[in-house]
């Protein structure tokens, strides 16, 4: 279900309008048609990947990923030279999105260097850790950091509400889900407090490395 519901446009994006609503600096870097390479910072489930294949989707670029767990320096080598091949003149960067970057070992995130700095790819990593102390500096220097703030009530209650009434499988239950508000409330409940939990694990590890 969450892929099916997964946002396609920003303006479908719930949440983190501190950089991708109106004016905000991410939405006017995306909507002049070239981005930098940069990394998001947040806790999990504030959508870190929904995010970059929104942004690719938007500039029309190829968009490559990779997950830092499964991934070693010959898979990236591949989507760069992949990247060179595919890549026409004067066209946008592919986009190479790399899940918990963190996890990344020093040699695997020196790989990057090169083509981040060409501008072969342009990177976006997500990392649910502090990219002081688990992205290389000289990577580091080469990409822009933005932080993603916890989904907040409100939002929540937006994503629940496109579930209950977007989603083919879920439609015809809709109606007895806001029939009962109760058991309504108590979804958005249990949402919120997964969320509470995450983002204090999340900001419990902020604390102890700064």
């Amino acid at each position: 279900m969450a892929e099916r519901l997964r946002p396609r446009t920003l303006d479908d994006y719930i949440g983190q309008s501190h950089l991708v609503g109106e004016g905000a600096v991410l939405r006017r870097m995306i909507d002049s048609g070239r981005i930098a390479s940069f990394i998001l910072w947040g806790p999990p489930g504030v959508g870190k990947t929904t995010l970059a294949q929104i942004i690719a989707h938007r500039l029309e670029t190829p968009f490559y990923t990779l997950s830092a767990v499964t991934s070693g320096v010959k898979d990236v080598r591949e989507v760069i030279e992949k990247a060179q091949r595919n890549r026409f003149f004067n066209s946008v960067s592919p986009i190479l999105f790399i899940d918990e970057i963190h996890r990344f070992s020093k040699s695997q995130q020196d790989s990057l260097l090169g083509a981040v700095e060409k501008g072969t790819v342009t990177l976006i990593g997500a990392t649910t850790e502090n990219p002081s102390f688990e992205v290389i500096r000289p990577l580091l220097s080469r990409c822009q950091l933005y932080t993603l703030k916890p989904l907040e009530k409100s939002d929540l209650l937006r994503l629940l509400h496109r579930a209950v009434t977007e989603d083919v499988e879920l439609r015809n239950v809709t109606s007895n889900l806001l029939g009962r508000m109760p058991s309504y409330v108590i979804v958005v409940e249990m949402h919120e407090s997964c969320l509470i939990f995450s983002t204090s694990l999340w900001q419990q590890k902020r604390v102890r490395r700064s």
